[in-house]
């Protein structure tokens, strides 16, 4: 299973570094700057309620939590020496991605839906 999860972990951090700094720059900086227009809610919903956007936001999603839950159970493991509890740390940041996971999924289901009538 390690191999699983130190893929999964890679493929995480790529979609994170590719994809979030653009969404911070854009929804963090540039639009309360004012550098760009802010987008409706219509044509917000629009994007997101798109069957292919929505599954490559998820993905995102749920790479970028897999990515944190893998990081953050080998910080207590090694940075706080916690690795005596390793079998309560490695259910609670996986239950904590997966239920990060099913949130953005009901909420991209909700845009796709709201979209599509």
């Amino acid at each position: 299973m390690e191999p699983v999860l130190w893929l999964l972990f890679s493929a995480g951090g790529v979609m994170s570094a590719l994809f979030l700094p653009a969404l911070v720059f854009l929804f963090a900086l540039a639009v309360p700057l004012g550098w760009i227009e802010e987008p409706g809610r219509d044509r917000l919903l629009g994007l997101l309620g798109h069957p292919l956007t929505a599954l490559v936001l998820l993905g995102v999603c749920v790479l970028s939590l897999l990515h944190w839950a893998q990081r953050f159970r080998y910080t207590l493991f090694d940075g706080l020496r916690l690795k005596a509890h390793d079998r309560l740390i490695n259910a609670s940041v996986y239950a904590l991605a997966l239920l990060g996971s099913a949130a953005a999924a009901v909420v991209l289901w909700q845009a796709v839906a709201a979209r599509s009538g």
